[in-house]
C-alpha cells in the first residue's frame, strides 16, 4: 500500500484547457416532381457538393423522386420557405409596411351551400383577407349562399424563387408498439437524417419512440403504410328516400364527410336516388414491419453489394427480396430490414445492427481529450509525512481505498494511450466525500471545458455534478454502482445493475434448460426474485426455508425427496444471508456425486448450484471454495477475473503490487473511455454507434434510457472449476 500510495499522489495532475463549440443551422426541402439537385442548389444559393454532404442516401447524378426529404445549410441566405398552401406572395404578406401586390386580374365565384371563407381562399391559393379587400361587404356580413365574389389573380412566382410545402404530401404517422425510428424510415424509404429534419422534436441524443406519438412522414405514392388507419372507398348507389342521417348510422360516417368527398350532392341540391357517391371505409392493417419480425442496418457511405452482404451475413438475392428498394441501388442511409435472427459480424442493440467498429484502428490523433476525476482521495484524513498512519487509514476507509485503486488503474490506462499517440489532459480533484467540497471545487471549474467527468463516488456529490454539467451537455461517468433514482440524460452509469444481471442470468438459464430438475430455494426477502424464477420455470420445484429468530436454513429430507437421479439438479439459490448460502452449499455438496439411495440405485446425483445475484452472502468466509467448485457454482458478474495480461504486468511495475479489482475497474473504465473519445470527442455520440467493449476485467455496452442516462447492459457468466472461476463460454 506504501507504494501505491506514494506513486499515486505523485503522479496526479492538473492542468485544463478551453475549447470552443461551433453549431450550424440547417432547414429541410421536400423535393417537388421535376426538380434537379442543381436546381435546388440555386434555390438556396449552396453548391450541390453541400447538399450532398448532407444527404448521403443521393448521388450527384441521380434523378430526384418527389417528395424525398433533404437537409439544407441555413448558413447564407436562403429564400423564403412556407409550410401554408395559401398565398405564394408571402414574403410580401409578412411585412406590413411592404407595398400591397396589385392583382392582374379577377374571376368570379358563386357561394354555395356550406362553403366557408377559408375553404374559397384554399380553393384559389388566396388569403382570407385578399377575398375581403376586393368584396368589402365580408368586412360586416357573413357569407351568404349564392353570393358572387370577386376573386383576385396573381402572378405567379417562379419555382427557383419560392419554395413551398405542400402539406398534402405528408402525413401524420402513429407510432405502433415495438416500432423504432429505424423500422419506421425503413415503411417510408427514407433516412433517419430525413426523418428527424420532418419531425425537429425528436430527441437528438436517444432514439426512443414512444407507443402513441405522432410523426410528420411524406405520403409514398401508390402504397400503404402497415400500422396506419387507411382510408379505402367503397361506391353506393343510394336507395329512394335516403337522407344523411341514416347514411351517418349505417355507415359511421358523418354529413360533411361525405359532401367533402362527393361535390356533386351540393352541385345537385342533395342526396338524389339513383346517384353513385363515394362512401369511407376506415379499415386498420395490422403492420408486420417491427422488432418482433426483424433487425434493421443503415447503410454507411462507400459500402458496396460485396461489403454488405459479407458483414450481414446474408445473400444479395435474399436481401433484395426484403429490400425491393434496392434494385434502384445501395445508397448511404437506406434502412434495411433482416431476418429477426440473422448473424453476422456485427452486434443487435435495440432491433438495431450496429457495426464491429475496432477503436484502437479507428483513433483520430488530432483528438485531446480533457478529463476531470472527481473522487474522495480524503487527503483531508491523510498525513503523508506518516505513512504507516496514512496507510492504516486507508484501509479503514472504503472510499479512498477504491479511489486510489480506480485512479491506480486510470493511471496506466493515461500511460497506455500516450503511447498511442493521444495527449490527454487530465485533472484530478479531492472532493473528500462532501458535498459541500464538491460544490466548492465546481464554482472553480469551467465545465464545459472537459469532454467527461469520473465521479464522484458518493450520490448527493454525483447529483450535483450530473446537474451543473448537464448544462453543457458533458458526460458525468458513474465509476462503481449508485443506487439512485438520477433521472440525467448526460449520466453513464458504468456498473451493470442487479436487474440486468438477473435478467442475463435468467436468460442464460433458459437457453440451456432441457430437462434437468429444476429446484428454486429462496428466503422471504427474496420471495419476488423466486416468483420471477417460476414464472419462466412454471415446472421448477420449491424448498421451503424455515427462518427462526435466531436460525436459518432448510430441511435436508424434504431436498432428499425432490433430488433426481436420472438427470441434472439445477438448484437455483437466492439469498442474501450468509448463513443460509453456507448451509445451502454444504447440504447440496453432500448430495453431489453419491447416490441418493444406495440399496436402491447406484446411480450418483448430479447437482449444480446457480444465482440471480452474487452478494455478500455468498463471499463469506464461512463458505468452502470446495463446495462451491464442486457444484460448479455459477451466476452473473459485472467483472471477471483479471490475468496475466499486458494491464496487470504495467501494474506490477509500476506500483510493485498486484491490481486489485478497482485497478482494474479503474484501467477498464478510462481506457475504453479515452478510446472512444479518441475516435471522436463526443462520448454521447459514440455511445450510439459503438457495440460491446471488453478489456481486461470488464465490458461495456451501453444503452441510452429514455430521460435517465446511459445504463451498462455488459456483464459475464462466471463459474467455480477446479477451484477457479472461470468465465462460462455461452
Amino acid at each position: 500500500m506504501n507504494h501505491l500510495l506514494k506513486n499515486t499522489l505523485v503522479l496526479l495532475v492538473f492542468v485544463f484547457f478551453g475549447c470552443n463549440a461551433m453549431a450550424q443551422k440547417f432547414t429541410t426541402h421536400a423535393v417537388k416532381k421535376g426538380e434537379t439537385l442543381s436546381s435546388i442548389a440555386r434555390q438556396y444559393k449552396v453548391n450541390t457538393e453541400t447538399i450532398l454532404k448532407y444527404n448521403k442516401e443521393i448521388r450527384k447524378d441521380q434523378v430526384l423522386n418527389a417528395n424525398t426529404i433533404l437537409v439544407i445549410p441555413a448558413d447564407g441566405k436562403t429564400v423564403q420557405t412556407t409550410s401554408t398552401p395559401t398565398n405564394p406572395r408571402t414574403p410580401a404578406a409578412k411585412d406590413p409596411k411592404a407595398a400591397q401586390e396589385e392583382p392582374i386580374g379577377f374571376t368570379s365565384h358563386k357561394v354555395r351551400k356550406k362553403e366557408t371563407l377559408y375553404g374559397i381562399a384554399k380553393r384559389y391559393h388566396i388569403t382570407e383577407e385578399d377575398i375581403k379587400r376586393y368584396n368589402r361587404a365580408l368586412y360586416s356580413a357573413q357569407l351568404k349562399k349564392k353570393m358572387v365574389l370577386k376573386i383576385p389573380k396573381y402572378r405567379r412566382v417562379k419555382p427557383e424563387d419560392t419554395i413551398t410545402i405542400n402539406e398534402d404530401d405528408f402525413e401524420t404517422y402513429t407510432v405502433a408498439s415495438k416500432e423504432t425510428r429505424w423500422s419506421i424510415a425503413h415503411k417510408y424509404g427514407i433516412t433517419i437524417d430525413s426523418m428527424v429534419a420532418l419531425n425537429p422534436d425528436l430527441a437528438k441524443n436517444s432514439s426512443y419512440l414512444a407507443e402513441g406519438q405522432e410523426l410528420k412522414m411524406p405520403k409514398i405514392a401508390g402504397s400503404s403504410i402497415p400500422n396506419q388507419v387507411q382510408e379505402l372507398f367503397i361506391s353506393y348507389t343510394v336507395p329512394a328516400k335516403m337522407n344523411f342521417y341514416r347514411l351517418e348510422q349505417e355507415f359511421g360516417v358523418k354529413s360533411d364527410e361525405i359532401v367533402r368527398l362527393n361535390p356533386e350532392i351540393t352541385e345537385r341540391g342533395g342526396l338524389k336516388e339513383g346517384m353513385v357517391i363515394r362512401i369511407p371505409e376506415k379499415k386498420v392493417v395490422t403492420g408486420e414491419v417491427n422488432t418482433d419480425n426483424y433487425i434493421f442496418y443503415e447503410v454507411k457511405p462507400k459500402q458496396t453489394e460485396f461489403s454488405l452482404t459479407r458483414k450481414l451475413g446474408i445473400k444479395y438475392k435474399e436481401l433484395l427480396a426484403l429490400n425491393p428498394d434496392l434494385k434502384d441501388g445501395l445508397k448511404a442511409g437506406m434502412v434495411l430490414k433482416l431476418p429477426k435472427n440473422q448473424t453476422g459480424d456485427f452486434e443487435v442493440r435495440n432491433a438495431l445492427v450496429l457495426d464491429k467498429i475496432n477503436l484502437l484502428d479507428s483513433l483520430n490523433v488530432e483528438n485531446h481529450p480533457k478529463m476531470l476525476f472527481l473522487l474522495p482521495f480524503r487527503s483531508d484524513r491523510m498525513d503523508v509525512n506518516n505513512k504507516a498512519n496514512t496507510a492504516k487509514m486507508i484501509d479503514s476507509r472504503t472510499d479512498a481505498k477504491i479511489s486510489l485503486g480506480l485512479y491506480s488503474g486510470a493511471l496506466i490506462a493515461l500511460d497506455s494511450i500516450a503511447e498511442l499517440g493521444i495527449s490527454v489532459d487530465v485533472k484530478t480533484l479531492d472532493n473528500q466525500l462532501s458535498l459541500l467540497k464538491t460544490k466548492e471545487l465546481l464554482l472553480r471549474e469551467n465545465l464545459g471545458s472537459y469532454d467527461a467527468i469520473v465521479g464522484p463516488l458518493d450520490v448527493p456529490s454525483l447529483r450535483e455534478v450530473a446537474v451543473r454539467s448537464s448544462t453543457v451537455q458533458v458526460p458525468v461517468i458513474a465509476p462503481i454502482p449508485a443506487d439512485t433514482d438520477l433521472s440525467m440524460s448526460n449520466v453513464f452509469f458504468s456498473y451493470t445493475s442487479d436487474n440486468v444481471l438477473k435478467e442475463r442470468m435468467l436468460n442464460f438459464l433458459k437457453k440451456k434448460v432441457t430437462d434437468q430438475n429444476l429446484i428454486i430455494i429462496a428466503d422471504s426477502t427474496n420471495a419476488d426474485v423466486k416468483d420471477s424464477i417460476l414464472s419462466r420455470f412454471p415446472e421448477a420445484k420449491v424448498v421451503e426455508v424455515i427462518e427462526e429468530e435466531k436460525n436459518i436454513g432448510i430441511n435436508r429430507e424434504k431436498v432428499a425427496e425432490i433430488m433426481s437421479d436420472e438427470v441434472d439438479n439445477w438448484v437455483i439459490v437466492e439469498t442474501d444471508n450468509f448463513r443460509l448460502a453456507s448451509s445451502v452449499s454444504s447440504i447440496l455438496n453432500s448430495f453431489h456425486d453419491t447416490p441418493l439411495d444406495p440399496e436402491v440405485s447406484n446411480d450418483k446425483v448430479q447437482v449444480r448450484m446457480f444465482t440471480t445475484f452474487k452478494g455478500k452472502a455468498f463471499e463469506s468466509d464461512v463458505i468452502s471454495s470446495t463446495h462451491l467448485s464442486n457444484l460448479n457454482f455459477t451466476y452473473p458478474s459485472v467483472y471477471r477475473e483479471s490475468g496475466n495480461d499486458s494491464f496487470t504486468d504495467r501494474y506490477r511495475k509500476k506500483f510493485q503490487s498486484d491490481p486489485d479489482r478497482f485497478a482494474v475497474r479503474g484501467f477498464d473504465l478510462t481506457y475504453d473511455l479515452l478510446l472512444k473519445l479518441a475516435y471522436k470527442k463526443n462520448l454521447i455520440e459514440v455511445s450510439k454507434i459503438i457495440g460491446e467493449t471488453e478489456y481486461t476485467g470488464s465490458k461495456f455496452s451501453y444503452e441510452k434510457d429514455f430521460a435517465s442516462g446511459y445504463y451498462n447492459q455488459a456483464s459475464y457468466i462466471m463459474a467455480f472449476k477446479d477451484l477457479r472461476i472461470v468465465e462460462v463460454n455461452e
